[in-house]
Formats: structure tokens, C-alpha cells, sequence
């Protein structure tokens, strides 16, 4: 069956949307990738998804290899390819996949950056709680570091999501997957704070609809990633802390520090939603790496 590469592509992307239902982020990212490759066989005069061949795959990538690019960056361009051409075979427009015998460019894996516990503690007073704004983001906060969630879990999370008297709530993480988180005390206690105290101080008149987002804008609108990034800069500026943060460090940290006392890798998987626990194991590294970093502080041969 004979198909263009762009329009190949196009098909591949609109299942990833449709189907698959992944983030429009990852479907842009997949798109990104695609189109850089789709250009290249362009140039080599390949317009037929059929006539794409193994070596075709490997200039490209040691084009990516002389423009410098990360291994990283040419491994997931590989990724992208591979999950291309899966689907091709798979809806019978190609009949062999050119990237199955092409091995991921090595590279070290980066160990995520989290915060130390005096970082945490002095981050999550920073706010002060005689305000509805404050009582707000001191929910926010103590919210993410008590689960771990991704920020864009965290500002689409909705009323009904909530269960403050059992101590849990549902996040709906990639591709819209369902989980449990549990909510620990604390957390659960700033959260009543703020929708017992505060939160009807960012509701509109009653002309305008009302959000059942949790957290909300001052003009009474869900609140946005780039809202909160700006407010846990804000905030650990605050309390003194000069390394770059964001809200992704606080889920690291809220990994690290259940790792560092023993938590169930199964266990942290789940609640972080990953699909894969060799995601999660990174944090076996970081939690190795701790108990050198105190054999090395107090043993007297170290």
C-alpha cells in the first residue's frame, strides 16, 4: 500500500490524539520529531512511507549525531520513529519496520534534582495563611509535596475529586489514566482551610459561571501551570532558597524522601502514576546516593 510520509505521519498522530488519547503536548512532541525525520527523507528523495529503509534511519541519526544533538534528544526521535512505524505495520500500510534492529543511542541517566527536607519545611511556610491568597497556595503546595502529583494534575483537579474525610483524592494523569493518591494530614487540613475560608473570595458574581476547579485565579478561573510556577518561584524566593525550583521538584522530592525511608518502590510507582517502574527506580539511585552521603559523613574510616 502506498502512502506519502507526511500524510503517514498525520494518521499516526491523529491515533495517538484519538485512540490513544495522549496530552496535546505529547502529540506535539511526537509531531515535532516527525517532521524534522519527515524533512530529511524529503531531502533524500523519499516520499513513500513503503521506501523508507534502515539506513535511511541511521544517517538520520548521525545527522542528529554532527548537529550535536543530546543522546537523549536522538533517542526519543528514535522512539518516535519506532512508535510510527509500529502503527504503520500494525494497520498493514507497511510490511517491515526499519528501526527494529536499530539499537536507542546510550546515555547517562540524569538523577532528578529535589529538595532537602529543611528546603521542604521552610518552602511550604513561606506562605502566610492570614489571607485567602495565602491559605491558597499554602493548599497548593502542601497538596503537591503530599502526593507527588504533576502540576498539570494539580490545577485540573476538581471538587469532586477530593475526599477529605477518607484522606485521598483522583488524579487523572497521562493519557487520562484514573489513580488514587492518599492525602496525608497535613495536606488535608490546609485544603479544608482554603475551601472552608478562602476559596469564596476567588469566586466570580453570580453573573459569571462558577469553576468546580479546586484552585482558583483571582478572577475565579482554574488555575493555570504557568500561574503556579510563578507562584512557587515567589515563594521560595521567600523563604531563602537559592537553587532553581519548580513544581516538578517538589514531586521528585516527595519521591525521594518516601524512597530515603523505605517506601515500596511498587507503592511510590503507583502513587506517581508511572507506567513503567524503571521510571520509578531512579529513586533507588538517589536513595543509594544517601546513604553514602552519611556513611561518608560519620563512619571514621570513610
Amino acid at each position: 500500500m502506498s502512502l506519502s510520509v507526511d500524510l503517514a505521519i498525520q494518521q499516526f498522530l491523529d491515533h495517538l490524539r484519538v485512540e490513544r488519547e495522549l496530552s496535546v503536548l505529547s502529540v506535539a512532541a511526537y509531531g515535532q520529531d516527525l517532521t524534522a525525520f519527515a524533512r530529511f527523507l524529503a531531502q533524500r528523495g523519499v516520499d513513500d512511507v513503503g521506501r523508507v529503509r534502515p539506513i535511511d534511519v541511521l544517517e538520520y541519526l548521525a545527522k542528529l549525531t554532527a548537529e550535536n544533538l543530546s543522546s537523549r534528544s536522538q533517542a526519543r526521535a528514535l522512539i518516535a520513529q519506532r512508535q510510527l512505524f509500529k502503527f504503520l505495520r500494525a494497520e498493514r500500510i507497511c510490511d517491515s519496520n526499519p528501526t527494529e534492529e536499530i539499537d536507542l543511542p546510550r546515555f547517562g541517566r540524569k538523577l532528578p534534582a529535589f529538595l532537602t527536607l529543611d528546603e521542604v519545611d521552610r518552602l511550604l511556610a513561606a506562605p502566610g495563611r492570614a489571607t485567602p491568597r495565602g491559605l491558597r497556595d499554602s493548599a497548593m503546595l502542601e497538596t503537591l509535596y503530599a502526593t507527588g502529583l504533576r502540576v498539570s494534575e494539580l490545577v485540573k483537579l476538581h471538587l469532586g475529586d477530593l475526599n477529605l474525610e477518607a484522606g485521598y483524592l483522583v488524579a487523572y494523569g497521562k493519557g487520562k489514566k484514573q489513580r488514587v493518591v492518599p492525602l496525608g494530614e497535613t495536606a488535608v487540613v490546609a485544603l479544608r482551610s482554603y475551601l472552608e475560608s478562602a476559596r469564596s473570595h476567588f469566586l466570580p458574581d453570580e453573573t459569571i459561571p462558577r469553576s468546580d476547579s479546586v484552585f482558583l485565579t483571582r478572577l475565579g478561573r482554574r488555575m493555570t501551570r504557568q500561574g503556579f510556577w510563578k507562584i512557587i518561584d515567589a515563594h521560595a524566593r521567600a523563604a531563602g532558597i537559592r537553587k532553581h525550583i519548580s513544581p516538578h521538584k517538589l514531586r521528585h522530592s516527595f519521591a525521594t524522601h518516601l524512597v530515603e525511608r523505605g517506601a515500596d518502590l511498587r507503592a511510590v510507582q503507583a502513587m506517581l502514576g508511572h507506567v513503567d517502574i524503571g521510571t520509578t527506580e531512579i529513586y533507588t539511585h538517589l536513595s543509594r546516593a544517601h546513604l553514602r552521603g552519611i556513611y561518608d559523613k560519620f563512619h571514621p574510616r570513610a
